[in-house]
Protein backbone atom coordinates (compact mmCIF):
# COMPACT_ATOMS: atom_id res chain seq x y z
CA UNK A 1 0.00 0.00 0.00
CA UNK A 2 1.83 3.57 -1.19
CA UNK A 3 2.59 5.96 1.36
CA UNK A 4 0.39 9.21 1.63
CA UNK A 5 1.79 12.35 0.66
CA UNK A 6 0.70 15.71 0.84
CA UNK A 7 1.49 19.35 1.30
CA UNK A 8 0.41 21.36 3.61
CA UNK A 9 -0.19 25.60 2.57
CA UNK A 10 -2.10 28.25 4.25
CA UNK A 11 -4.61 27.14 2.07
CA UNK A 12 -5.14 23.67 2.99
CA UNK A 13 -3.70 20.09 1.97
CA UNK A 14 -2.36 19.61 -2.05
CA UNK A 15 -2.11 15.85 -2.42
CA UNK A 16 1.30 14.90 -3.83
CA UNK A 17 1.59 12.00 -6.69
CA UNK A 18 4.74 10.65 -5.65
CA UNK A 19 4.34 7.12 -6.52
CA UNK A 20 6.53 6.23 -3.34
CA UNK A 21 5.50 2.93 -1.46
CA UNK A 22 7.12 3.90 1.53
CA UNK A 23 8.26 6.80 3.70
CA UNK A 24 11.61 5.77 2.99
CA UNK A 25 10.96 6.55 -0.56
CA UNK A 26 8.84 9.23 -0.49
CA UNK A 27 11.65 10.87 1.60
CA UNK A 28 14.15 10.56 -0.82
CA UNK A 29 12.25 12.75 -3.17
CA UNK A 30 11.92 15.85 -0.67
CA UNK A 31 14.45 18.74 -0.80
CA UNK A 32 18.10 18.16 1.08
CA UNK A 33 18.10 21.30 2.72
CA UNK A 34 15.26 21.53 5.49
CA UNK A 35 14.09 19.51 8.92
CA UNK A 36 11.61 16.73 9.71
CA UNK A 37 10.64 14.74 12.92
CA UNK A 38 9.22 10.80 12.89
CA UNK A 39 7.08 9.47 15.04
CA UNK A 40 3.45 7.09 14.54
CA UNK A 41 -0.14 6.96 16.16
CA UNK A 42 -1.17 4.60 18.34
CA UNK A 43 -5.14 3.46 18.32
CA UNK A 44 -5.46 5.43 15.00
CA UNK A 45 -5.47 9.34 15.92
CA UNK A 46 -3.45 9.21 18.99
CA UNK A 47 0.21 10.44 19.59
CA UNK A 48 3.24 10.73 22.23
CA UNK A 49 4.55 13.84 22.70
CA UNK A 50 3.91 15.67 19.19
CA UNK A 51 4.61 18.98 20.39
CA UNK A 52 7.67 17.62 21.81
CA UNK A 53 8.88 16.44 18.07
CA UNK A 54 7.24 20.12 17.08
CA UNK A 55 9.36 21.65 19.44
CA UNK A 56 12.47 19.94 18.30
CA UNK A 57 11.30 20.49 14.59
CA UNK A 58 11.03 23.95 15.04
CA UNK A 59 14.30 24.40 17.02
CA UNK A 60 16.47 22.14 14.05
CA UNK A 61 15.27 24.37 11.44
CA UNK A 62 16.93 27.77 13.36
CA UNK A 63 20.05 25.59 13.63
CA UNK A 64 19.73 25.34 9.87
CA UNK A 65 19.13 28.75 9.48
CA UNK A 66 15.76 29.21 8.50
CA UNK A 67 12.33 30.10 10.34
CA UNK A 68 9.36 27.33 9.66
CA UNK A 69 6.16 29.73 9.16
CA UNK A 70 3.60 27.04 9.29
CA UNK A 71 0.56 26.72 11.89
CA UNK A 72 0.75 24.10 14.52
CA UNK A 73 -2.95 23.82 15.06
CA UNK A 74 -3.50 23.52 11.16
CA UNK A 75 -0.84 21.06 10.75
CA UNK A 76 -1.93 18.72 13.71
CA UNK A 77 -5.84 19.18 11.69
CA UNK A 78 -4.50 18.43 8.49
CA UNK A 79 -2.40 14.93 9.82
CA UNK A 80 -5.24 14.04 11.77
CA UNK A 81 -7.62 14.12 8.36
CA UNK A 82 -4.89 12.51 6.40
CA UNK A 83 -5.16 9.74 9.08
CA UNK A 84 -8.72 9.11 9.24
CA UNK A 85 -9.28 9.05 5.64
CA UNK A 86 -6.69 7.12 4.98
CA UNK A 87 -8.51 4.09 6.59
CA UNK A 88 -4.81 2.67 7.72
CA UNK A 89 -5.40 2.69 11.34
CA UNK A 90 -2.32 3.33 13.08
CA UNK A 91 0.45 5.22 10.78
CA UNK A 92 3.97 6.29 10.88
CA UNK A 93 4.45 9.55 9.87
CA UNK A 94 6.66 11.88 8.83
CA UNK A 95 6.89 15.80 9.11
CA UNK A 96 8.75 17.63 7.00
CA UNK A 97 9.75 21.47 6.54
CA UNK A 98 11.59 22.67 3.19
CA UNK A 99 14.09 25.71 3.74
CA UNK A 100 13.24 27.13 0.65
CA UNK A 101 9.23 27.13 1.83
CA UNK A 102 9.20 27.39 5.39
CA UNK A 103 5.82 28.28 5.62
CA UNK A 104 4.52 25.00 4.57
CA UNK A 105 4.97 21.12 5.39
CA UNK A 106 5.38 18.06 3.50
CA UNK A 107 3.16 15.16 6.05
CA UNK A 108 3.68 11.55 4.73
CA UNK A 109 1.68 8.54 6.27
CA UNK A 110 2.13 4.50 5.76
CA UNK A 111 0.87 1.99 7.66
CA UNK A 112 2.36 1.19 11.06
CA UNK A 113 3.04 -2.08 12.93
CA UNK A 114 4.67 -2.15 16.18
CA UNK A 115 8.44 -4.34 16.24
CA UNK A 116 7.19 -7.83 16.66
CA UNK A 117 7.13 -10.00 20.00
CA UNK A 118 9.74 -12.24 18.07
CA UNK A 119 12.18 -9.45 17.17
CA UNK A 120 12.01 -7.71 20.88
CA UNK A 121 12.93 -11.43 22.16
CA UNK A 122 15.73 -12.13 19.70
CA UNK A 123 17.07 -8.97 19.05
CA UNK A 124 18.58 -7.49 16.23
CA UNK A 125 22.23 -7.35 14.66
CA UNK A 126 23.73 -3.96 14.51
CA UNK A 127 27.51 -2.73 12.28
CA UNK A 128 29.09 0.57 13.42
CA UNK A 129 30.18 2.93 11.68
CA UNK A 130 33.08 6.55 11.59
CA UNK A 131 30.34 8.10 9.10
CA UNK A 132 29.79 11.35 10.90
CA UNK A 133 27.10 13.92 11.02
CA UNK A 134 28.00 17.58 10.40
CA UNK A 135 25.07 18.96 13.29
CA UNK A 136 23.91 16.01 15.65
CA UNK A 137 21.45 18.60 17.13
CA UNK A 138 19.92 18.82 14.16
CA UNK A 139 17.40 16.42 12.48
CA UNK A 140 17.94 17.57 9.21
CA UNK A 141 16.92 16.69 5.56
CA UNK A 142 20.56 16.81 4.42
CA UNK A 143 21.29 13.88 6.83
CA UNK A 144 18.19 11.45 6.23
CA UNK A 145 19.80 11.85 2.62
CA UNK A 146 23.17 10.76 3.48
CA UNK A 147 22.12 7.67 5.62
CA UNK A 148 20.64 6.22 2.88
CA UNK A 149 24.22 5.51 2.03
CA UNK A 150 24.73 3.21 5.00
CA UNK A 151 21.56 1.90 4.85
CA UNK A 152 21.93 0.33 1.27
CA UNK A 153 25.63 -0.81 2.77
CA UNK A 154 24.43 -2.95 5.25
CA UNK A 155 25.05 -6.25 5.20
CA UNK A 156 21.93 -8.71 4.91
CA UNK A 157 19.98 -9.03 8.31
CA UNK A 158 21.70 -6.04 9.78
CA UNK A 159 19.45 -3.60 11.78
CA UNK A 160 20.81 -0.52 12.05
CA UNK A 161 24.12 1.37 11.72
CA UNK A 162 25.78 2.60 14.86
CA UNK A 163 27.60 6.28 14.75
CA UNK A 164 31.44 6.24 16.52
CA UNK A 165 33.51 9.22 16.87
CA UNK A 166 36.70 9.16 16.49
CA UNK A 167 37.82 7.82 19.63
CA UNK A 168 35.79 4.81 18.95
CA UNK A 169 32.59 5.72 21.36
CA UNK A 170 29.24 5.01 20.22
CA UNK A 171 27.40 8.15 19.78
CA UNK A 172 23.87 6.85 18.10
CA UNK A 173 22.34 4.95 15.31
CA UNK A 174 21.71 6.10 11.98
CA UNK A 175 17.79 6.57 13.08
CA UNK A 176 17.86 6.04 16.76
CA UNK A 177 19.57 6.56 20.04
CA UNK A 178 22.21 4.18 21.88
CA UNK A 179 22.31 2.63 25.08
CA UNK A 180 24.89 0.06 26.90
CA UNK A 181 24.43 -1.26 30.04
CA UNK A 182 27.74 -1.84 31.62
CA UNK A 183 29.44 -2.34 35.16
CA UNK A 184 25.83 -2.01 36.68
CA UNK A 185 24.97 1.47 34.92
CA UNK A 186 22.98 2.53 31.82
CA UNK A 187 25.32 4.31 29.44
CA UNK A 188 24.67 6.79 27.10
CA UNK A 189 26.18 9.69 24.84
CA UNK A 190 25.53 13.04 26.69
CA UNK A 191 26.29 15.38 23.84
CA UNK A 192 27.16 15.01 19.86
CA UNK A 193 24.11 13.04 19.56
CA UNK A 194 19.80 14.04 18.53
CA UNK A 195 17.99 14.72 21.69
CA UNK A 196 15.62 11.65 20.59
CA UNK A 197 11.72 12.29 21.70
CA UNK A 198 12.10 8.18 22.96
CA UNK A 199 15.57 9.26 24.54
CA UNK A 200 13.86 11.55 26.78
CA UNK A 201 11.17 8.66 28.14
CA UNK A 202 13.96 6.16 28.40
CA UNK A 203 16.23 8.18 30.38
CA UNK A 204 12.93 9.04 32.85
CA UNK A 205 11.91 5.28 33.28
CA UNK A 206 15.46 3.93 33.78
CA UNK A 207 15.10 5.52 37.51
CA UNK A 208 15.10 2.99 39.98
CA UNK A 209 15.89 0.03 36.81
CA UNK A 210 19.39 1.41 36.33
CA UNK A 211 21.91 3.85 37.08
CA UNK A 212 22.13 6.41 34.48
CA UNK A 213 25.62 7.91 33.14
CA UNK A 214 25.70 10.10 30.77
CA UNK A 215 28.87 9.42 28.67
CA UNK A 216 29.46 7.42 25.67
CA UNK A 217 30.64 3.87 26.30
CA UNK A 218 34.04 2.53 23.64
CA UNK A 219 33.76 -0.13 21.00
CA UNK A 220 37.26 -1.23 22.93
CA UNK A 221 35.09 -2.55 25.85
CA UNK A 222 32.24 -4.27 23.43
CA UNK A 223 33.62 -7.76 25.29
CA UNK A 224 32.31 -6.07 28.70
CA UNK A 225 29.26 -4.89 27.03
CA UNK A 226 26.06 -6.55 29.20
CA UNK A 227 23.52 -5.38 27.32
CA UNK A 228 22.89 -2.77 24.22
CA UNK A 229 19.42 -1.41 22.82
CA UNK A 230 17.93 1.18 20.52
CA UNK A 231 15.15 3.57 20.81
CA UNK A 232 13.43 5.44 18.57
CA UNK A 233 10.15 7.18 18.48
CA UNK A 234 8.32 4.88 16.31
CA UNK A 235 10.21 1.81 17.26
CA UNK A 236 10.59 2.39 21.30
CA UNK A 237 13.19 -0.41 22.86
CA UNK A 238 14.89 -2.73 20.74
CA UNK A 239 17.60 -4.73 22.26
CA UNK A 240 20.72 -5.61 20.13
CA UNK A 241 21.98 -8.90 19.59
CA UNK A 242 25.11 -8.66 18.72
CA UNK A 243 27.71 -5.64 17.52
CA UNK A 244 29.91 -5.96 14.73
CA UNK A 245 29.39 -9.45 14.65
CA UNK A 246 30.27 -9.74 18.10
CA UNK A 247 27.99 -11.47 20.33
CA UNK A 248 26.25 -9.03 23.52
CA UNK A 249 25.59 -11.11 26.36
CA UNK A 250 23.34 -13.74 26.21
CA UNK A 251 22.96 -13.05 22.58
CA UNK A 252 18.87 -11.94 22.82
CA UNK A 253 17.33 -9.19 25.07
CA UNK A 254 18.72 -8.42 28.32
CA UNK A 255 16.47 -8.34 31.58
CA UNK A 256 17.44 -4.39 32.11
CA UNK A 257 16.54 -3.69 28.87
CA UNK A 258 13.02 -5.81 29.28
CA UNK A 259 12.71 -3.95 32.15
CA UNK A 260 13.36 -0.65 30.68
CA UNK A 261 11.16 -2.24 27.77
CA UNK A 262 8.05 -2.41 30.32
CA UNK A 263 8.58 0.82 31.84
CA UNK A 264 8.71 2.78 28.46
CA UNK A 265 5.04 0.80 27.37
CA UNK A 266 3.39 1.96 30.65
CA UNK A 267 4.80 6.01 30.42
CA UNK A 268 3.64 5.83 26.91
CA UNK A 269 0.05 4.41 27.58
CA UNK A 270 -0.04 6.87 30.70
CA UNK A 271 1.09 10.43 28.41
CA UNK A 272 -1.22 9.11 24.60
CA UNK A 273 -2.65 12.88 23.19
CA UNK A 274 -5.49 12.82 20.45
CA UNK A 275 -4.69 14.63 17.55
Amino acid sequence: MPAIINRLTKEGLVHLASGAFDLQAAAQREPRAGVYTVSNTYECTKTLLLDAHLDRLEDSARREGFSPGYERKQLKAALRQMIVESGFGDVRFRVSIPAQAPDEAILSIEPFAAPSPQLIEAGVRCVTSSLARHNPASKSSEWMHRRRALEDARPKGIYETILLDPAGSLLEGASSNVYVMLDGALHTAASGVLAGISRMVVLEVCEGIAPLRLDAPNIADIARFNEVFLSSSSRGIIPVAALDGATIGAGRAGAATLALRSGYQRWVAEHLEEL
